[in-house]
């Protein structure tokens, strides 16, 4: 059966000497997992378009047990994040959140519309790095059924008190007088992190990214939602260790503009750098 979709390239791997394994988030399949002969070669017809972070318009043959990438005609290859080496390591995280929490073989048209608005906002510079963070790893698990419960304290109901708490654990806001002697495992909010919490799950998407908060409270708002995703999905990502390394090294936060991409690399560098170096080379 042939499949004519639009999707972004959220992995890749060279098989042999000229062909790829193509992980695609697609509109009409979700997840597609497909091998792209002859993509690896420079002048092969699918090599800009089954490139990592690259949007194109598809066309792949479904077997019994395969996907065989036919066309790969690009739309848009975020060419921007390879010049920074802090934003193509947030974008390679995106990549892999995609990859856990997207479905496969049903549509996932909310999915990609997430994706690739995080990866232009992500390419042109114009949101915080942790806003953005935020934003799509609240949304990426609600979407995929992972909604925590910010409407109010699980226990009482109140809306807003001071001293109110969430726990990644159970996705659950808890008032102060609910969650005395409780506080363990918890995260204290002030209110403009809280409107913030709930602005990333519960905001029209064409407001999602249409917000501000004050450079420790994005900070806080980070590392919450983080942990929310870590507890809830029972994993860890080696592109968010290696976004937060880079962060250390930088001392970038990504509050600021972004940092240009450098030649030298450390040995723990070198998976994510090099895919870098060898995008802007070809």
């Amino acid at each position: 059966m042939l499949i004519k979709t639009d999707g972004l390239v959220i992995g890749e791997r060279n098989m042999g000497e000229s062909d790829r394994l193509v992980t695609v988030l697609t509109r009409e399949e979700g997840i597609v997992r497909g091998f792209a002969r002859q993509a690896s070669r420079y002048k092969s017809r699918r090599f800009a378009g089954t490139q990592l972070l690259c949007y194109s318009r598809f066309q792949i043959f479904k077997g019994r047990d395969t996907y065989i990438i036919d066309e790969a005609q690009p739309v848009e290859l975020f060419f921007d994040l390879r010049l920074d080496i802090l934003r193509l390591s947030l974008a390679q995280y995106f990549c892999q959140l995609a990859a856990s929490v997207a479905p496969q073989q049903a549509p996932a048209g909310d999915f990609l519309r997430l994706f690739l608005n995080a990866l232009h906002y992500l390419s042109k510079g114009t949101r915080p790095l942790p806003l953005l963070k935020a934003a799509v790893e609240m949304r990426a698990l609600s979407l995929a059924g992972y909604m925590p419960d910010l409407v109010g304290c699980r226990q009482c109901g109140c809306y807003e008190a001071p001293g109110m708490r969430f726990y990644p654990v159970r996705g659950e806001l808890y008032c102060q007088e609910c969650c005395q002697g409780k506080e363990a495992g918890s995260f204290l909010l002030s209110p403009g992190v809280l409107m913030a919490l709930r602005h990333t799950v519960y905001a029209d998407f064409e407001k999602l990214f249409q917000f501000t908060l004050s450079a420790p409270g994005q900070q806080t708002l980070q590392k919450i939602t983080e942990a929310y995703v870590l507890a809830t999905l029972d994993r860890g990502f080696r592109t968010l260790d290696f976004y937060h390394q880079l962060q250390m090294q930088e001392g970038n936060t990504g509050e600021t503009g972004p940092k240009p991409l450098g030649r030298e690399k450390n040995r723990e560098e070198a998976e994510i750098a090099e895919t870098a170096e060898n995008q802007n080379q070809k």
